[in-house]
């Protein structure tokens, strides 16, 4: 009973809620059979839908069903025809491999052939005319699929056009950096895949630039490219480099005679000083004594009238014109200690030039070892295996042995020269001071 109570209260509580007057408990009771009997039609309206809705949720399952049974079928047709194609591949690709046989290894060798034919024309000069062509050998060499018909055309047309090329001399216009390092469209005078020339220079191909390029060093021959390019007749001379651009390469690598001075280090420079010195000595001697020879030689014919701008005028000098002296070794001392006077001059520089040219193969020497100790060093640190390294060790310690001899050896024959020189007039001073002697004996006799 008290649990009956309190649901009226609870279902009276909205209706005393929005009631402003207090209702009787007959009007109360009235009230809640009507919430009740609308409550009791919504629950079976909801039910019903709820019944209505189970049924067409039915019907959504089955027509899922039906579909998914319809891609399973679907599923089994498409594996199936899967295998099916598979296995129709597979035998396309073995009657394939049947009918291809031996054509495989015949693109093999083409490719290879392609490869091989692009390392040969890395370095050639026609690839300056045709720059296109190591690309398309290149492709060839690195395809990874079969080459097409219009592949193999093109490969054969690339060896024909190499092959009528390396026959033909004509001119054409290129590209050519000149020395400045300036580029400039040229004609030029191709001479098959040897040589190319413009109307002043030789031209070496330069594969790693892949261009043209104006050596410095541009070898002797090309008078006989102008008399070509100006013949009008069908045959002419014409300087042909048989090494496709190697000598002409190397001619630009040659050392000049500076350049092997440089290699020769402090070492070198000290020798060339040193011959510098004895060479500018020596002819400093030797026009002295040429000098000396002259004014003995005048002095030779006039005897009578001795002169101080020679040595055997001096000589002559010490006698007097009119000679008293009566004691015979009186007269030897006194021309004796003239000779010896004049002589050191005749001799001067000639132990110095002596000196220079026992001293500069031991300078030689020395920039050998020098170069050997500088040679061993780039051996300890990089090891052999890379002769460039140990170039410059080697080079100074040959070029300083070359400068020391190429310098002692003229200065020795100078020396020798210079001696002789001196001796022949010193040998000339003491036999006209013998004469001197012998006429006044004679003179003596005769007032004897």
């Amino acid at each position: 009973m008290s649990r009956l109570l309190t649901l009226l209260l609870i279902g009276l509580l909205p209706a005393m809620a929005q009631a402003a007057e207090p209702l009787s408990p007959d009007q109360l009771l009235q009230r809640i059979r009507s919430e009740r009997a609308a409550e009791v039609d919504a629950m079976q309206a909801r039910e019903q839908a709820f019944i209505q809705n189970r049924s067409e949720q039915a019907q959504l399952l089955a027509r899922a069903n039906a579909a998914l049974e319809k891609q399973k079928a679907e599923a089994e047709r498409l594996k199936t025809e899967f295998d099916r194609q598979e296995a129709e591949l597979a035998e396309q690709e073995k009657l394939l491999a049947q009918r291809v046989g031996h054509l495989g290894e015949l693109f093999g060798v083409v490719r290879q052939s392609a490869g091989d034919i692009a390392g040969q024309w890395q370095d050639s000069l026609l690839n300056a005319q045709y720059p296109e062509r190591l690309q398309r050998l290149r492709a060839l060499a690195e395809s990874r699929t079969l080459p097409s018909a219009e592949d193999l055309d093109s490969f054969w047309m690339t060896l024909l056009e190499d092959l009528t090329a390396s026959g033909q001399v004509e001119r054409v216009e290129l590209s050519v950096v000149g020395v400045d390092g300036q580029r400039n469209t040229r004609s030029v005078l191709r001479v098959g895949n040897f040589s190319a020339f413009t109307d002043d220079n030789f031209l070496r191909y330069d594969s790693d630039a892949h261009e043209l390029l104006t050596p410095i060093r541009q070898p002797a021959g090309m008078a006989t490219v102008n008399d070509y390019m100006n013949s009008s007749e069908a045959l002419a001379t014409l300087p042909v480099d048989p090494s496709r651009g190697s000598l002409l390469a190397q001619l630009q690598r040659q050392p000049q005679l500076w350049d092997r001075v440089q290699q020769g280090g402090l070492v070198g420079w000290v020798i060339l000083a040193l011959g510098a010195i004895g060479l500018i000595l020596a002819i400093w001697r030797m026009v002295y004594l040429a000098r000396v020879g002259r004014a003995v030689n005048r002095q030779t014919r006039e005897l009578n009238q001795p002169r101080d701008d020679n040595p055997l005028g001096r000589i002559i000098g010490v006698l007097g014109p009119k000679p008293q002296l009566s004691d015979l070794e009186t007269l030897e001392l006194k021309l004796d200690e003239a000779i010896l006077q004049e002589t050191p001059p005749l001799e001067r520089g000639q132990p110095l030039l002596k000196l220079l040219s026992a001293v500069a193969p031991l300078l030689g020497l020395l920039g050998t070892v020098t170069g050997m100790i500088v040679t061993f060093q780039a051996i300890t640190q990089s090891g052999g295996g890379d002769s460039r390294l140990m170039a410059d060790g080697i080079s100074q310690a040959l070029v300083t042995t070359v400068l020391g001899l190429v310098v002692a050896i003229p200065l020795l024959f100078l020396h020798s020269l210079l001696a002789s020189r001196s001796k022949a007039l010193i040998q000339l001073l003491e036999q006209q001071s013998a004469g001197l002697i012998a006429l006044h004996l004679s003179g003596t006799s005769r007032r004897d």
